[in-house]
């Protein structure tokens, strides 16, 4: 089977485009495997992670992943067959991630917060045959999770499980930790090698997932002629080399985590140095495994400011803040012209990642998310809803196009048809403007015209939610909203008219949530009950002026005078 193969869900890249990305190299004709393979070789001997349950070389690395590869061919999994994964993040996710992608499977890059509403869309759409999941997690049993979810589903064969959680019943369950073991380390890699010569670079190397705007999430094709590629980019951007040692704490299992974290640092030889979102935990490894780079999303930002943060800072030379606008006092915490320098990133798993040169001047830094790191990428700021370029200074919708920006969702003709301009510019839903310092021409991002909640990195599809909401009884309509929150960036509320003149606790549309199987990052932390919704004179519900009333209430809420006790 070839990326042909997908029955014309797969939107390929025009031929004049594929061939300028060949000639530019931008693109590389070598599998992803084999491109960590050949790190391997440089540097055998090198960390190639260090986590809280332990470290590898890249040496041990690639023999360990080239067994499971070898496993997951013995269990009967073909090239080309989706894996869904829900995993944290540890070391024995980075070992089932490579080892996939060595046997030719594609990982499906869900949360391990999701539940049956994503995920059971997610891998019916790519016909998902296998399922990774983590066992033991305190808080919800994913195993027990796969095995419901594998239950009358039309192509899922396996589970397999980080950790204990193998048991009877249901599928073939088996250990991650058992796929491979004891196998020939010749043998394996001949395994990895047939599959990788059958590879195509235009084959579907992962499935990332959009943050969506309507629905549940739209399936991001990433294909192995340019994600690898995208992530080297992007290293070479910031200057990391063998000795850079990378600490991630946001989830590995998602395009940040892959592009920014795994697939970049071993790209260049560098050490991952895989954290936890526990920020006093993370804070403590990385100071420990004396970490140089880090990416602070602006779920982190709070924590940046504390105590925890002053010994992790001792080695970083390099902070990239990404998700919010920077305020001044994080950036001078993280950038003091004194060996520490502070950049950001905007990105999306639909491609694009703009990046802060090395040598911009502070207030570029501080005020903007940078340059395209790719020579290929090609940006233009239009019209909101037009085609007609806007100046710079001006500020409008971000649209791209370029070596690693898809050409168009998977399985989505419909979609596609709106989300993207005639000559294939993907239309982000930012708004943004380019902003000229110091005569360099750099991209700020300004708001956003998509009805996102962005909580803590993890994007909540307003729309989506008012749906499910309405299938409650008791609710007769429903406006959705992001509201500002000094830990997460933003939170959701939800404001509601009730059917009957009755409004509904909390808990009751938490259980609502959860028996439709809604992941809960995405369950609104506020209720407010109203007797109508604000309209716009062109007759749809006025969320700005929503978001400034929960705002404004929000801040009238903190300053009130506590009760004394």
């Amino acid at each position: 089977m070839t990326f042909s193969d997908w029955g014309g869900r797969l939107v390929t890249f025009p031929g004049d485009r594929a061939a300028r990305y060949r000639d530019s190299g931008a693109w590389s004709d070598d599998p992803t495997g084999r491109r960590l393979h050949q790190v391997a070789i440089r540097f055998p001997d090198r960390p190639a992670v260090i986590s809280a349950e332990g470290s590898m070389s890249f040496a041990e690395l690639d023999r360990r992943t080239d067994e499971i590869a070898a496993g997951l061919i013995g269990l009967g999994l073909r090239r080309l067959d989706p894996v869904i994964f829900q995993l944290t993040n540890r070391l024995e996710t980075v070992l089932a991630w490579y080892g996939c992608i060595k046997a030719g499977l594609v990982p499906v890059a869900t949360l391990a917060a999701h539940r049956m509403h994503e995920i059971g869309h997610v891998s019916r759409t790519v016909g998902a045959v296998a399922h990774v999941v983590e066992a033991g997690l305190p808080t919800f049993d994913l195993v027990d999770f796969a095995r419901e979810h594998a239950d009358g589903h039309p192509s899922i064969r396996h589970v397999i499980t980080v950790g204990d959680g193998a048991g009877s019943g249901g599928p073939d369950v088996i250990r991650l930790e058992d796929l491979g073991a004891g196998a020939d380390p010749g043998a394996a890699r001949a395994a990895v090698e047939e599959i990788e010569a059958h590879t195509d670079p235009l084959d579907v190397a992962a499935f990332q997932l959009s943050g969506g705007t309507t629905g549940v999430p739209k399936v991001i094709p990433r294909i192995h002629a340019e994600y690898w590629n995208n992530a080297r980019m992007y290293a070479q951007r910031l200057g990391w080399d063998q000795d850079s040692r990378v600490a991630h704490l946001i989830p590995i299992i998602h395009n940040a985590g892959i592009s920014c974290g795994l697939h970049a640092a071993h790209s260049v030889g560098a050490c991952l140095v895989l954290a936890t979102a526990d920020a006093p935990t993370a804070f403590e490894l990385m100071a420990k495994a004396q970490a140089t780079e880090v990416l602070i999303g602006h779920g982190h930002y709070q924590a940046v400011l504390g105590p925890d943060f002053d010994k992790a800072r001792e080695t970083l030379r390099r902070v990239v803040l990404s998700g919010a606008k920077v305020p001044a006092e994080l950036f001078d915490r993280v950038d003091d012209g004194a060996g520490h320098w502070a950049g950001q990133l905007f990105g999306m798993s639909e491609g694009l990642f703009t990046v802060t040169p090395l040598d911009s001047p502070a207030r570029a830094r501080l005020t903007t998310v940078g340059t395209p790191i790719a020579s290929d990428d090609e940006i233009r700021i239009l019209e909101p809803g037009g085609e007609r370029e806007l100046a710079d200074g001006e500020v409008g919708e971000l649209c791209c196009r370029g070596p690693y920006t898809i050409p168009g969702y998977f399985d989505a003709a419909d979609h596609n048809a709106a989300a993207f301009t005639p000559d294939g510019f993907y239309r982000t839903g930012d708004l943004a403007a380019i902003t000229v310092v110091d005569g360099g021409r750099y991209l700020s991002i300004e708001g956003r015209i998509k009805d996102l909640i962005n909580r803590g990195g993890e994007k909540v599809n307003a729309e989506e939610l008012e749906l499910l909401l309405l299938e409650h009884s008791g609710i007769a309509d429903v406006a959705v909203v992001a509201m500002p929150d000094p830990r997460l960036g933003e939170k959701t509320c939800a404001y509601l008219i009730a059917r009957d003149g009755e409004d509904v606790p909390l808990t009751e549309i938490q259980e609502h949530l959860a028996k439709l199987g809604v992941a809960k990052f995405k369950w609104p932390e506020r209720l407010e009950w109203v007797p109508s919704l604000p309209h716009t004179n062109v007759n749809k519900i006025d969320k700005k002026r929503l978001r400034a009333e929960i705002a404004a209430k929000l801040l009238a809420e903190a300053d009130a005078p506590r009760a004394v006790v």
